[in-house]
This record gives structure tokens, sequence and C-alpha cells, in this order.
């Protein structure tokens, strides 16, 4: 049995594109079970209710050389923590290439759109298979969650035609107002520890050479900000510890401002702020960081640390 899964902290993406890649690959005479490796955020249990399915279990120990499948992540530091002992198989994903490495020649998809499910949906019709409507309102959801209902800069033509073909597979009469419940769900975020909301959407990156620089960057994805930046000193907090635990050089948490498309970034010392004023040109005040209408990690944040911690040549 191939086991399939995405990343730590796993996002809407990461747990729908496992249960459908694992429904394609059995469908398609792999038989396959998907797996999480985490706590579902706010959003995705809304989303798995909604579609009448049960969550993906934890994944298990697995033993060396266990074949695996991994979808929306390549990247060791972001995956099954023995990742290196096991056969990976197959790759979908819409991340830029990490560490990956395999001992055998396996099957990578990758592709530069906005969610892993876009891609999905192309595997269904290249297989001539159809959609069924589970997946179908599996994968619509991932693309709303992953471009923000398209206001994210990764979202592309292909997450667009993608969503009008599964909406009418999915039941899904009112895109904009299914998508702004999604959105109502992730930010019901109650009295939840300030732990439990740093690391619902957070990975750690190597920067620099050989990645002697690694950093966590967090994001909350909200409609209530307000609510969010209220609780500042517990988050600031809690990144602290972060920061201690994972033996980082930095971490960052941006708050992101889902309708209005805006970035707030706390800022827990001063080797964040240097590095958000120098790579980034931003306003620092009472812990704040002002980066505007750079809401996507993947595109706008990762990128331009990553050229920010380059080896000069």
């Amino acid at each position: 049995m191939l086991a399939v899964f995405g990343h730590t902290n796993p996002d809407t993406d990461a747990i729908a594109s496992a249960l459908v890649y694992a429904r394609l690959l059995t469908r398609q005479g792999v038989p396959a079970q998907a797996y999480r490796l985490g706590e579902l955020n706010f959003e995705t249990p809304f989303v798995l209710r909604e579609a009448g399915v049960e969550a993906p279990p934890l994944l298990p120990a697995l033993a060396a050389g266990t074949p695996v499948a991994l979808v929306d992540h390549n990247e060791s530091a972001q995956s099954a923590p023995n990742l290196a002992e096991l056969t990976v198989t197959r790759v979908v994903d819409h991340h830029k290439l990490g560490d990956l490495t395999t001992a055998q020649p396996a099957y990578l998809r990758f592709e530069p759109v906005g969610c892993t499910a876009t891609i999905l949906l192309k595997l269904h019709r290249e297989a001539n298979l159809p959609v069924e409507r589970l997946d179908a309102r599996l994968m619509l959801s991932a693309i709303l969650s992953d471009t923000l209902h398209f206001r994210s800069p990764t979202t592309t033509t292909d997450d667009r035609e993608a969503v009008t073909f599964l909406a009418p597979i999915a039941d899904v009469e009112d895109v904009e107002a299914y998508a702004l419940a999604m959105f109502a769900a992730k930010s019901d975020l109650g009295d939840t520890p300030a732990e439990t909301l740093l690391k619902m959407d957070y990975k750690v990156f190597p920067f620099g050479d050989a990645g002697h620089q690694r950093w966590g960057i967090g994001v909350i994805e909200t409609t209530n900000p307000a609510y969010v930046l209220g609780r500042q000193e517990e988050l600031l907090a809690a990144m602290d510890q972060a920061r201690a635990e994972d033996g980082l050089n930095g971490i960052l948490l941006s708050v992101v401002d889902i309708l209005n498309e805006t970035n707030v970034t706390l800022v827990l010392s001063a080797t964040e702020e240097k590095v958000l004023r120098e790579a980034f040109g931003a306003e620092v005040q009472n812990g704040r960081a002002d980066l505007g209408h750079r809401i996507s990690r993947k595109k706008q944040i990762v990128p331009t640390l990553e050229t920010y911690f380059a080896p000069e040549a």
C-alpha cells in the first residue's frame, strides 16, 4: 500500500491533495492510502465536513524502504522525519524543487500553478477518468484556499479554469459564498493558544550557502487581522520559544488580511528587524513590519529572503 501525504503543519491543499491523489492512484490500480503529518488548521475541518469525508489518519512510523508519494511539498524539512530512508516513488507539487533525492527514478510532476489540486485535475483528465463529486469538492476547496480565491499572486489561468470546471461537479453554485465561508472558518480562532496559532501554517526554510541560515516563517490568513494582532505579545513569546527550540537564526509571522490583501509581520528582535528592513525595505514600528501586499510566502517572501541570504559571487 502506497502512503500518500502532504507537508507538516498541513493546510487544506496538503490534506485534500493527499486524499484525492490516493483515490486517483487506487482507481489506476495502485493501492494507496492518504495520511497527514500534523493537526488540521481551522479551515480544513470545515472543508472535510462539507465534502462528507473524514480526515486522513496521522502517518504511522514507516519502515525503511516503504514506498511513499509526496504531495504539496518536496523538501525534507517539511516532510516525514525519516524521509531519507523511505522510497519516494511519486511527487506532485507546485513549489520550487528543494533537497529531494531518490534512490530510483520517480514520477515527478511539478507545475508553477497556485495549488497542487490544479495539477491533480490535469492528472484525472490525462488518465481519461471522470472526476467524482467528492474529489471535485476537495480540489475546488484546495484551490480556493491556496489562491485565497484568486487574490494570491500565485494564481494562474489554470487555477481559475479548474475552479470553473470543478464547481458544478462539486455542487457549489456560489463559489464566492463558499470561499467566504471557508475563510470565516479559518478566521474563527477563538481562544486558540498562541503556540498553536504560530504553527498552523509554519515552515522552516534553509537559506544561504549550505543552508547556514534557518528561518521559521509562519502565516496566519484571516478575515479578522485585528484579533490576531491584538494577541501580539503572546505570539511574540511563542515565536521566541520556537526560535530557541528549533535552533533558528530568525523567525517571522505574517498576519495576512485575506479580504484587503495586506501583510503585517510580527518582528521578534533586532535580527529580524534588520533583515526585514534590508530585504524588503519594510518600516518597523512597535514590533510590526508593514509588508504591504506581499501576501504569498511562496512567491513573495521566501524568494526575497533567498536572494538576501545568497552568497556573494
